[in-house]
């Protein structure tokens, strides 16, 4: 049996949230002040928009007034899907950042930024950014040559679709 509060409300949660078609992300209790927060981050491959946000969080909410899984103290129940620069540890969220930035904290040391072109069981194919005028680069890294990555935030980022309608028309 399970013997913390976080894993005892995943096995009670997950399978609502997985009914509303999300992956169950995230669970934390952190306490603030007298009040203790239940945060509870979900996704999928297509995101989450506010109103499967909604369900759930109305789902997620009947279920923990049944039981007593958050004990009699008062809490607040928040939703809400992954931060824009989240940290990729399942493979579906290798999956999901294809096309994305990535920041790749290398097991050999050193770090690599790069976009996610392809994921497959091993590994990842990447294009790495040229510097300075030069072309990008294509790169190979396997799943153990690094040891953390987190989804970079871009501005201003040309969309390629739109860059080929534009060079099509002129």
């Amino acid at each position: 049996m399970s013997t913390t509060q976080s894993e005892r409300l995943r096995e009670l949660l997950e399978p609502l949230v997985t009914s509303q078609g999300l992956d169950l992300e995230e669970i934390a209790v952190d306490s603030v002040g007298r009040k203790r927060v239940l945060r509870v981050v979900v996704d999928s491959d297509t995101g989450a928009d506010l109103d499967q946000i909604a369900d759930v969080s109305r789902a997620l909410s009947a279920t923990l007034d049944e039981t007593d899984a958050m004990g009699a103290g008062e809490y607040t129940l928040e939703v809400g899907t992954p931060g824009a620069e989240r940290l990729l540890k399942e493979h579906r969220h290798y999956v999901r950042a294809v096309d994305r930035l990535v920041k790749f904290q290398l097991t050999e040391g050193g770090e690599l930024v790069a976009r996610i072109l392809k994921v497959d069981d091993e590994g990842l194919d990447l294009e790495v950014p040229g510097v300075k005028g030069r072309k990008a680069t294509a790169r190979r890294l396997a799943f153990s040559d690094f040891d953390r990555a987190r989804v970079q935030v871009e501005f201003g980022r040309k969309d390629s679709k739109n860059e080929n309608e534009q060079e099509e028309e002129a």
